[in-house]
């Protein structure tokens, strides 16, 4: 009835890797950024604990596409983030963003553990719109070089895509690999929601 768990190391430190955002402290999803240029964009998503998961998260759900769609997620992703960065540069923060960061963990769980039953379209118009959250919110507070804040912010966003596809591609041979994987992420996006 349950396919095996994967049994290889790696795949086992993948895992448990994953797993780490349900035990990991709780803490604001976007803290603020107290330094600026291309070093702090590119140190942003692998600091924070909503980013890092969120990336990796794309990355996975590319790995739920075929071949020929897995790089529409992390592009969509990427060019929302742009998007909402300059949007967030225009409006400054926006109430509630929080919320929707961590929800945004939620949903993107939602979509690993559901990728079989939902459309490629769905699923994009989802990551499309968190990814504008995101971007919202890194846009907003920050400050001085922000050309090359983003520059740093975009190129470490698209290496955790890469990262969450080649994992994904390596464990989702293994349904319940997905599903401990989307569980992790959704567990890490009900503790940031609680926090």
């Amino acid at each position: 009835m349950f396919e095996r768990l994967p049994t290889s190391p790696r795949a086992a430190a993948t895992a448990g890797a994953l797993a780490l955002g349900l035990v990991a402290s709780p803490a604001l999803a976007h803290p603020g950024h107290l330094e600026s240029g291309f070093s702090a964009g590119l140190a942003h998503p692998f600091l924070g604990l909503d980013h890092l998961l969120a990336m990796l998260a794309v990355g996975l759900w590319a790995a739920t596409r075929k071949p020929s769609e897995a790089w529409q997620a992390p592009a969509v992703f990427m060019g929302c983030l742009t998007l909402g960065g300059v949007l967030g540069l225009l409006t400054g923060p926006i109430a509630m963003v929080e919320p929707l960061i961590a929800g945004s963990l939620l949903v993107f769980s939602a979509l690993l553990l559901a990728a079989p039953l939902v459309s490629n379209r769905v699923g994009l118009a989802m990551i499309g719109l968190f990814a504008l959250v995101h971007g919202q919110a890194h846009g907003a507070e920050t400050t001085g070089a922000v050309a090359t804040f983003f520059a740093g912010f975009l190129i470490a966003s698209g290496v955790l895509h890469a990262l969450g596809w080649k994992m994904g591609s390596s464990l989702f041979a293994s349904a319940p690999a997905r599903w401990i994987a989307g569980l992790g992420i959704g567990g890490a996006g009900l503790a940031l929601a609680l926090s």
